[in-house]
Protein backbone atom coordinates (compact mmCIF):
# COMPACT_ATOMS: atom_id res chain seq x y z
CA UNK A 1 0.00 0.00 0.00
CA UNK A 2 1.13 3.52 -0.93
CA UNK A 3 1.80 6.09 1.27
CA UNK A 4 -0.54 9.22 1.44
CA UNK A 5 1.54 12.07 0.01
CA UNK A 6 0.53 15.49 1.91
CA UNK A 7 2.67 19.14 1.04
CA UNK A 8 2.02 21.09 3.78
CA UNK A 9 2.89 24.14 5.80
CA UNK A 10 4.55 23.65 9.06
CA UNK A 11 1.90 25.94 10.74
CA UNK A 12 -0.82 24.27 9.22
CA UNK A 13 0.70 20.82 10.85
CA UNK A 14 -1.30 19.18 14.31
CA UNK A 15 0.69 19.81 17.07
CA UNK A 16 0.71 16.02 17.28
CA UNK A 17 3.14 15.97 14.19
CA UNK A 18 5.01 19.32 15.14
CA UNK A 19 6.25 16.94 18.75
CA UNK A 20 7.04 13.89 16.31
CA UNK A 21 8.89 16.15 13.68
CA UNK A 22 11.32 18.13 16.25
CA UNK A 23 12.00 14.42 17.87
CA UNK A 24 12.82 13.28 13.98
CA UNK A 25 14.96 16.67 13.56
CA UNK A 26 16.50 17.72 16.91
CA UNK A 27 19.70 19.67 15.35
CA UNK A 28 17.18 21.84 13.61
CA UNK A 29 15.83 21.81 9.92
CA UNK A 30 17.63 24.14 8.15
CA UNK A 31 20.45 21.15 6.70
CA UNK A 32 17.61 18.78 5.92
CA UNK A 33 15.22 20.58 3.57
CA UNK A 34 14.76 19.25 -0.20
CA UNK A 35 13.78 21.19 -3.25
CA UNK A 36 11.27 20.12 -5.16
CA UNK A 37 8.97 21.35 -8.87
CA UNK A 38 5.14 21.61 -7.63
CA UNK A 39 1.92 20.93 -9.71
CA UNK A 40 2.31 24.88 -10.89
CA UNK A 41 5.74 24.10 -11.79
CA UNK A 42 7.15 26.30 -8.78
CA UNK A 43 10.52 25.12 -7.33
CA UNK A 44 9.40 24.75 -3.53
CA UNK A 45 11.75 23.91 -0.54
CA UNK A 46 10.38 21.43 1.95
CA UNK A 47 11.47 19.52 5.38
CA UNK A 48 10.42 15.64 4.09
CA UNK A 49 8.57 13.90 7.03
CA UNK A 50 7.58 10.36 7.14
CA UNK A 51 4.85 8.54 9.76
CA UNK A 52 3.92 5.29 9.48
CA UNK A 53 0.99 6.34 7.04
CA UNK A 54 1.64 9.40 5.33
CA UNK A 55 4.53 11.38 3.51
CA UNK A 56 5.11 14.67 4.15
CA UNK A 57 6.82 17.43 2.79
CA UNK A 58 6.24 20.44 4.91
CA UNK A 59 6.92 23.89 3.24
CA UNK A 60 9.73 26.14 4.58
CA UNK A 61 12.43 28.55 3.04
CA UNK A 62 16.04 28.33 4.88
CA UNK A 63 14.73 31.50 6.47
CA UNK A 64 11.36 30.25 7.96
CA UNK A 65 13.79 27.30 9.02
CA UNK A 66 16.02 29.20 10.92
CA UNK A 67 13.05 31.27 12.28
CA UNK A 68 11.06 28.37 13.63
CA UNK A 69 13.99 27.20 15.42
CA UNK A 70 15.06 30.36 17.04
CA UNK A 71 11.53 31.23 18.09
CA UNK A 72 10.70 27.38 19.56
CA UNK A 73 11.16 27.05 23.16
CA UNK A 74 11.94 23.27 22.90
CA UNK A 75 15.37 24.12 21.38
CA UNK A 76 18.18 25.91 22.82
CA UNK A 77 19.94 28.64 21.76
CA UNK A 78 22.54 26.49 19.69
CA UNK A 79 19.09 25.29 17.82
CA UNK A 80 19.90 21.96 19.52
CA UNK A 81 16.16 20.34 20.74
CA UNK A 82 16.69 20.60 24.76
CA UNK A 83 17.13 17.16 26.50
CA UNK A 84 14.05 18.35 28.79
CA UNK A 85 11.69 18.15 25.83
CA UNK A 86 9.29 16.14 26.66
CA UNK A 87 7.45 15.87 23.11
CA UNK A 88 8.04 12.20 21.97
CA UNK A 89 7.67 10.15 24.16
CA UNK A 90 3.94 9.08 23.59
CA UNK A 91 2.62 10.06 19.92
CA UNK A 92 -0.43 9.62 18.33
CA UNK A 93 -1.05 7.19 15.73
CA UNK A 94 -1.70 8.43 12.12
CA UNK A 95 -5.29 7.02 12.43
CA UNK A 96 -5.59 9.14 15.90
CA UNK A 97 -4.19 12.93 13.81
CA UNK A 98 -7.02 14.32 11.84
CA UNK A 99 -5.99 16.02 8.92
CA UNK A 100 -7.55 19.11 7.66
CA UNK A 101 -8.92 19.64 4.48
CA UNK A 102 -8.04 23.06 3.76
CA UNK A 103 -6.57 24.65 1.21
CA UNK A 104 -2.95 24.06 2.57
CA UNK A 105 -3.23 20.54 1.91
CA UNK A 106 -1.54 19.26 -1.48
CA UNK A 107 -1.13 15.71 -2.61
CA UNK A 108 1.88 15.58 -4.64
Amino acid sequence: MDKKRIVKDYDALPDEIIERVKVEYPYGFEDNLITFTNREGKKVSALPFETEEIYYLIRMTVMEARQIIEEDEDYDDDGTLRSDFSGGDEFASDEDVEESDSDDDDDY
